[in-house]
């Protein structure tokens, strides 16, 4: 595959110095049903500073997806602030935050997500036509980033077309297209095989390394032993925060 960093990767802005991209103070999430409470996130406390690669992780059920779900305004939440390249998010309307999650943030998901009936080139213009970009720009840049994550050859199928490993190459290049401050993984590489899973985390590390920044739900250690830090939830609190070498032995 072409190498992303050598081409003309689609970046984000400069790292001023590794300045904070999100801030999270004291975020809490309750989920209630009926006479029944769960809480969720007890207080989360969280700095990421912009080109960080971040690793989540934890058991399951114990807050991992709720916290990334929090922290990028796809939630909402009960207590705290969440400050995202300098916008508090949760202070927004939801059309406003919905805006700025579209403009400022990018998703992979375990299940891909994909639009059935679209084209691979459809699914990843799709973000830009939602922000209102030219129709032929969002078609120039779709095909390029499909072009840079090994798509070349696929630009005109449709999922049920792609293998797994292909359909979240197209997830990628979706959650990239817009040229992101953040972007959130959910279990990346849960649905694939182990072939694929391997070329997704090499794929993954190298936009890292274009500067992009990355915060990733994972089980699997081999993606958190080659991210730059290490988070660990358990219970709905951050346990540990530090270098994956340390928290991995």
């Amino acid at each position: 595959m072409t190498s992303l960093v050598a081409e003309a990767w689609p970046r984000p802005e400069p790292d001023a110095g590794g300045d904070p991209i999100l801030v999270a103070s004291g975020v809490r999430k309750t989920y209630r049903t009926g006479t029944v409470a769960v809480e969720a996130l007890r207080g989360i406390d969280l700095t990421i500073r912009r080109g960080e690669f971040l690793a989540v992780m934890g058991p399951s059920g114990n807050g991992k997806t709720t916290m990334l779900n929090c922290l990028s305004g796809l939630d909402d939440i009960d207590d705290g602030t969440v400050i995202v390249d300098g916008q508090d998010i949760h202070a927004l309307s939801d059309k406003r935050r919905t805006e700025h999650r579209a403009r400022r943030m990018g998703f992979i998901f375990q299940s891909f997500n994909l639009i059935p009936v679209f084209t691979a080139e459809e699914n990843v213009e799709l973000p830009l036509l939602l922000i209102g970009a030219p129709a032929r720009e969002a078609r120039r840049r779709a095909r390029a980033i499909l072009d840079r994550v090994g798509l070349a050859d696929r630009h005109h199928h449709r999922p049920t077309e792609l293998s797994g490993g292909e359909q979240q190459r197209v997830a990628v290049a979706r959650a990239l297209v817009s040229e992101p401050a953040i972007v959130w993984g959910d279990e990346p590489t849960g649905n694939l095989d182990s072939s694929n899973a391997a070329e997704m985390l090499d794929l993954i590390e190298e936009v890292h390394r274009a500067g992009q920044t990355l915060v990733v739900v994972t089980h699997d250690a081999t993606i958190a032993a080659r991210a730059e830090r290490l988070v660990r939830v358990t219970d709905g609190q951050i346990t540990a925060d530090g270098r994956p070498a340390d928290l991995l032995a």
